[in-house]
């Protein structure tokens, strides 16, 4: 879900890890700055997490009575403490991954590799945002949506990132804290008036609401993949695991991003059967005609498994999600006027 960089296979030949590591000890961390934390943050993926956050908030919202002002707070609590969240989610990442970040191109410029932050600081930080983005949002939004953005944060510090050096089914895992923030913002919404109701409690097992997890989730393998196989000599220098590198062919990684991409395309459509008072035929054929053209993708790069390819179904992958997120808005703007 991150931007790309260059592909380690353009780049000039990188230095050995141990001479990589050495210049790391001789650089003294900056003064500490707002853009430092600002980095540290992942504001890419932070920006879209709080952007899938909000999408469930709207749905969620859809047909209830509310106030101005408890709009207003549980609005500002459900995208403040995303953010917070995921902010502090990304920062324990880096902390967590400073030493294999130092070796990989894509990632030694990141702020504790590159000197910016200490470790220290970096760790410090990322508590701090984790516990105020949770606490915010048991505070304006109450329980459920608290509950939900805690097992995202632990789920993807203490069980996703331990794992990527371990086995490539760590991008499996990942993708379970990369679906959540969704259901952040659909139980934020459905807890607007009454947050210790058993309603409120009982929308972390809304289907509507896991709806939207699965299209998260299944979104994200393809995604990943292509990424995976752009950059697996750089994460083979950092020691991750990934299938890219136990499939040097890229068989099962082709085969595996076309059959998610088919799986993908259904469950696309599963929030329109289950919320038909709020999604219809302006996302429907968002959602079939964006599915079709990333299939299409994914079958080229099952052909032909080449970087261009791969980049294609990178591509497509971040033009196919914001169209549907923005069909989504536009659909409930249009219903909500007519």
């Amino acid at each position: 879900m991150a931007p790309v960089s260059p592909s380690p296979s353009t780049s000039p030949p990188s230095p050995a890890p141990a001479a990589l590591a050495a210049d790391a000890v001789r650089v003294e961390p900056r003064t500490l700055s707002p853009g430092a934390f600002w980095e540290l943050a992942k504001p890419g993926i932070t920006r879209l997490v709080c952007i899938t956050a909000a999408i469930g908030f709207v749905l969620g919202l859809f047909g209830q009575a509310w106030t101005t002002a408890a709009l207003l707070i549980s609005a500002l609590g459900c995208v403040a403490g995303t953010a917070l969240s995921a902010a502090g989610a990304n920062a324990l990442n880096m902390w967590w991954e400073r030493d294999r970040d130092l070796l990989m191109h894509r990632t030694a410029r990141r702020p504790i590799p590159s000197g910016v932050i200490a470790p220290a600081h970096a760790l410090l930080a990322g508590v701090v945002f984790s516990l105020s983005g949770v606490g915010l949002l048991l505070a304006l939004c109450g329980p459920a949506p608290a509950i939900v953005s805690a097992a995202t944060i632990l789920s993807y510090v203490l069980l996703y990132t331990p794992l990527k050096p371990v086995t490539a089914w760590a991008t499996l895992i990942g993708a379970v804290p990369g679906a959540l923030p969704p259901m952040i913002g659909y139980c934020a919404a459905l807890s607007l008036n009454e947050p210790m109701s058993a309603a409120a409690l009982g929308s972390m097992l809304d289907p509507r609401g896991w709806s939207l997890f699965a299209l998260m989730f299944i979104w994200q393998i393809p995604h990943f993949l292509a990424i995976a196989w752009m950059h697996r000599e750089d994460y083979q220098r950092g020691g991750h695991k990934v299938l890219a590198l136990i499939d040097p062919r890229g068989l099962a990684t082709a085969w595996l991003s076309l059959v998610n991409a088919v799986i993908l395309l259904p469950l696309t459509l599963l929030p329109v059967w289950l919320m038909p008072d709020r999604l219809g035929w302006l996302y429907g054929s968002v959602a079939v005609i964006t599915g079709a053209i990333f299939i299409g993708q994914c079958v080229f790069f099952a052909i032909d498994r080449t970087r261009p390819r791969a980049r294609a179904v990178f591509f497509g992958s971040i033009i196919h999600l914001p169209l549907l997120l923005c069909a989504v808005v536009l659909e409930v703007i249009v219903r909500v006027v007519s």
